[in-house]
């Protein structure tokens, strides 16, 4: 079953580009919200997310400017949305994977971390079912490609371009680089896309 995905990363609480989002998630009517951090700045901006409460799932990860408990709070207290970070969803025929933070360091140390979790996560689903195809959104971009590149300099993560070359997820959403939005380029058989703050809609 092909799906719409409205992605979005980096608002950092800019008004207009969630009035573009809100309207692009009306006119398009996907069937999954995924933002992939920097939603605020430095927290601030985060009651805004009420505005996205459009009876669409809405998928999280905390950037650098964002807590993991902030979008727990949000989650438990807004409902319609559902914090991914070092976690796993499954939606339709697709497996999600979530990691939110990082910065400019090659090593992701807190990805490295799950991915452990992600890795038994993934072997326990093709064991039982092989119909799912693997999503993963990070705020960090993997490294060496077009969507990490800045300053004809990478600035991606090493260690989420291994996951990535191991398991070939069917798409990586991604965001942290400014200068990147829009952006998409591929790893194997992965895309990788930088949807920006008005987001983008994908079908896969």
């Amino acid at each position: 079953m092909a799906l719409k995905i409205l992605a979005f990363t980096d608002l950092h609480a800019y008004l207009p580009s969630l009035n573009k989002i809100i309207a692009k998630a009306k006119r398009e009517k996907p069937d999954l919200m995924i933002c992939a951090g920097d939603f605020t700045i430095f927290g601030e901006g985060l009651e805004m997310f009420k505005k996205l409460d459009l009876k669409i799932p809405l998928l999280v990860i905390p950037g650098n400017h964002e807590l993991p408990e902030e979008m727990n709070y949000l989650e438990k207290k807004l409902g319609f949305i559902k914090n991914i970070h070092l976690k796993h969803f499954t939606f339709q025929d697709y497996f999600i994977l979530g990691c939110g933070g990082g910065g400019f360091t090659q090593h992701h140390a807190e990805f490295e971390q799950s991915e452990e979790k992600f890795a038994k996560a993934i072997k326990k689903l093709k064991v039982h079912d092989h119909k799912y195809k693997i999503i993963l959104v990070t705020h960090q971009p993997p490294y060496g490609n077009k969507v990490d590149k800045i300053y004809g300099e990478h600035a991606g993560s090493k260690s989420i371009r291994k996951f990535i070359e191991k398991y070939q997820p069917a798409l990586c959403i991604t965001g942290h680089l400014h200068e990147n939005f829009g952006k998409e380029d591929k790893i194997g058989q992965t895309l990788i896309i930088n949807p920006g703050p008005e987001g983008k809609i994908i079908e896969i």
